[in-house]
């Protein structure tokens, strides 16, 4: 049994771990991160991108284009020059990974008020701006200035990784420096999230067509399989996944650009090389040559990733079977003293409690909670066979294709259990269950009635937006623990219904408690380094720079 004294109220009695100190060292995450975001005109050194474009005319392996750092970069799990684990917490897991749903950290940054409350840290949410700009789009400006016309194949890959970045980048921000970059005739000039997302389209547009060119002509070029690592290297392979990552842009904007959406949805749905369809089928990160998932240092040495409390709801309420893969149950009974010095026992030994947003919690007792199941060598997941299936239902559903939405959605499901290893998909979709409850057993303030009302099992005569909670919902569990995928979607959708904060403590209230956060705004410092455009990327935008602004594919409606 765990020990804990002082009450939970007692935050003075408990400590309160400066940001810094739990990110890294050397790194005041609180403020600008310690190296700068570079101008876009600037470029790493050989050096700082490994020679990402070593390519010499050769077929022998160390002539091969070197595209390890790149991908590698992809995931973060690049070297910054103060480390690689802080940049990930701050790029993904105390935003999206939060504001998904999925997790929640423990510990109470900021004296418990930040992001979680929605008292925005912009020291934190520029990261994802700052480092992409400064690290990955010149690695990839580099990778493809040097296979444009000497490796076309690898050319198309890096085509098809680039808009599995910079789509990330704005699907937190909106607009980008996408089309432009690099490119100073034009100054650097963003393009609108609209603009960035034909873009998209017809990068992977281009990329499909070289690698099918490739295919049909015996794969004479060079052999990536000894640098891939998140597919095979071959080529097949990743007009799969570009087919599948068309679908997944295609159905995000389903509601800003119908025509549009339904056409690039289609070019994917009947390219003769598919999508991933079979379970076994997916993008993940291979850590089988040295690669260390951030996630599960944060979550195995720092001890900073929980189960949220939406999922919890979710999960205990379904009784879903793939909770003890996602999470580990609590391992022990806690004892707590209050002020008095009377204690009392806390039952949850083999139970899964998670933490909800939004509390200002400043103790350190949701420790003895739910924590993640995620270590150094797990494989972090960019896309499964699952999530297409899902994006056909939901395509099916809006009369796209002559598929059954029902069909669809059940081998999402069954690929969902597949891919974890879990039996029983077939009595899960017959169940009736329903979102729990959530009951703060440290806080009894903070207990919420579940906000998910609808069950595994399908309803044919259910009206077509139920039927779409359903698709998101199960679609939210199959993408777990791919929390940038996962908030972009229910943003879009509002499904799954997520338990809303408790205090919202947004500048100005520009975000809606019940709305939720809808975006990150533009680095604050962008204002003071960079201010044509900053300009630039707010007129872009055409709304306010603040957190409560929807995107342009957030619509606000699903039909």
């Amino acid at each position: 049994m765990t020990v804990y004294g002082g009450s939970v109220q007692a935050g003075s009695l408990l400590e309160r771990l400066p940001i810094g100190e739990v990110l890294h060292p050397l790194c005041d995450c609180t403020k600008t991160p310690v190296k700068p975001p570079m101008q876009f005109s600037e470029f790493m050194t050989a050096a700082q991108c490994d020679e990402v474009a070593r390519c010499t005319g050769s077929d022998s392996p160390a002539a091969q284009p070197h595209v390890h750092p790149f991908t590698d970069t992809l995931y973060f799990n690049y070297d910054f020059g103060k480390g690689k684990n802080w940049p990930y917490q701050l790029m993904q897991n105390l935003n999206a990974d939060m504001f998904s749903g999925y997790m929640h950290d423990y510990k109470p940054h900021n004296g418990g008020s930040s992001n979680s409350d929605y008292n925005l840290q912009d020291g934190w949410n520029g990261t994802d701006w700052g480092y992409t700009y400064a690290y990955i789009m010149p690695q990839i400006k580099k990778l493809e200035d040097s296979t444009r016309v000497a490796y076309p194949s690898v050319y198309a890959v890096t085509k098809i990784l680039k808009v599995e970045v910079m789509h990330r980048i704005s699907d937190i921000y909106g607009p980008v420096v996408y089309t432009h970059f690099a490119n100073e005739e034009e100054e650097y000039c963003p393009d609108t999230q609209q603009e960035a997302y034909a873009a998209f389209f017809s990068d992977l547009a281009e990329a499909i067509e070289i690698l099918h060119k490739y295919v049909d002509n015996g794969n004479r070029g060079p052999d990536i399989s000894d640098f891939d690592i998140l597919l095979d290297g071959d080529p097949r392979s990743w007009i799969r996944f570009a087919n599948s990552l068309r679908m997944r842009l295609a159905v995000r904007i389903a509601m800003a650009d119908p025509v549009k959406a339904k056409e690039e949805f289609m070019r994917s749905f009947r390219d003769r090389a598919g999508v991933f369809e079979q379970p076994s089928e997916c993008v993940k990160v291979s850590t089988r040559n040295g690669y260390q998932n951030p996630l599960g240092e944060i979550n195995r040495v720092w001890g900073e990733v929980f189960m949220n409390a939406s999922m919890e709801s979710i999960l205990v309420g379904y009784g879903d079977p793939r909770i003890g893969v996602f999470f580990e149950p609590c391992m022990d009974d806690v004892l707590i003293s209050d002020e008095d010095g009377a204690y009392t026992t806390l039952e949850l030994k083999g139970r899964y409690k998670g933490i909800r947003q939004g509390t200002c919690f400043s103790h350190l007792l949701y420790a003895s909670h739910s924590k993640i199941h995620v270590n150094q060598t797990t494989e972090p997941i960019l896309m499964t066979a699952a999530e297409i299936w899902f994006l056909r239902a939901e395509a099916a559903l809006r009369g796209w294709t002559v598929e059954s939405p029902e069909v669809c959605y059940r081998n999402g499901v069954i690929a969902s259990f597949y891919q974890w290893g879990i039996d029983g998909a077939d009595d899960y979709l017959q169940s009736d269950r329903v979102g729990a409850d959530y009951v703060d057993v440290l806080d009894p303030a903070n207990n919420i009635e579940a906000r998910c009302k609808v069950s595994p099992k399908w309803e044919e005569d259910a009206s077509k937006e139920v039927k779409l909670e359903k698709i998101l919902t199960q679609k939210w569990l199959a993408v777990f623990p791919e929390g940038g995928e996962a908030w972009a979607e229910q943003r879009r959708t509002g499904y799954p219904r997520l338990l809303p904060v408790r205090f919202n403590n947004s500048k100005d209230g520009c975000i809606d408690t019940e709305v939720m956060i809808r975006r990150l705004n533009f680095p604050a410092d962008l204002a003071d380094t960079d201010a044509p455009l900053y300009e630039k990327l707010v007129n872009a935008f055409g709304k306010p720079d603040h957190a409560g602004s929807r995107l342009w594919w957030d619509t606000g409606r699903n039909f």
